[in-house]
């Protein structure tokens, strides 16, 4: 069974207001599939509810045909569904190499004591651990700024950065919010080119943005929110062509949180 995510009925209720209302669509293996809309449209709350970070307020979520509704994040993320954030995220005080290092922590299988210990268990999963940092900086492209400071990265590279600690779950699924934010045209070219990339290594993407030429260039299928409804599903030539779709635009701002 391939990394398929399925989205049943989903809604998220604010003091009597839905954020996201009867949403439902499905995501297959190996698929990026787009997630875009105004500002408000709840975006960002469908990722959150899909990770565990909110509780559903009704219906249901399936990954690999397992119910994951209501799991906390830390069981979600074991699962193989990793995320990236809109805001950084990142521990800008430590190196590349050592922020990476530490989103291993929830593939851990020895208990923190053992290492404590200093035991051989502990000792090996950490060699192997190091090992997989330095594939995931070569993969992604920063592994010559290793033993940089993330606060010292120009912020393309802070986005990059964010999208491998995502990785080091191994993810099967990875929800990526925003990845393209703020960011001039060559680092733009840049994480697309390892949005595509990581998507090829087998991973299933999620993808909300705001970069709708990025979005209609990177995606397979893409997902409309207005106002937390689903107004419109399709194809990237079929999106651009939707009146609904076009309705909803315009005279919005293009910026800023979903």
């Amino acid at each position: 069974m391939g990394s398929e995510l399925d989205v049943w009925k989903l809604t998220k209720v604010f003091g009597g207001l839905a954020a996201v209302n009867d949403l439902e669509f499905h995501v297959g293996e190996r698929e990026i599939l787009g997630l875009i809309g105004p500002n408000g449209a709840g975006k960002s709350t469908v990722f959150n509810l899909i990770n565990g970070f909110l509780p559903v307020t009704r219906g249901r979520i399936t990954f690999e045909g397992g119910d994951i509704t209501g799991l906390k994040a830390h069981r979600i993320a074991r699962l193989g569904i990793g995320r990236t954030f809109q805001a950084s995220t990142l521990f800008m005080k430590l190196s590349v190499f050592e922020n990476v290092f530490n989103g291993f922590h929830l593939r851990y299988r020895k208990a923190a004591w053992r290492s404590f210990l200093h035991t051989r268990g502990a000792k090996e999963e950490e060699v192997m651990a190091r090992e997989e940092v330095n594939k995931i900086l070569q993969f992604i492209g920063l592994a010559k700024l290793g033993g940089v400071l993330a606060q010292n990265l120009p912020h393309g590279h802070q986005k990059m950065l964010g999208v491998c600690i995502a990785m080091a779950i191994r993810p099967k699924l990875l929800l990526l919010d925003e990845p393209l934010a703020g960011m001039h045209p060559e680092e733009a070219a840049a994480m697309s080119e390892v949005i595509t990339r990581i998507r090829d290594s087998g991973v299933t993407i999620v993808l909300v943005e705001h970069n709708i030429g990025a979005v209609m260039r990177l995606c397979d299928r893409i997902v409309v929110l207005n106002q937390g409804r689903k107004i419109a599903e399709g194809l990237p030539r079929e999106i651009a062509q939707n009146q609904e779709v076009i309705e909803a635009y315009l005279g919005t701002d293009d910026e800023g949180a979903g």
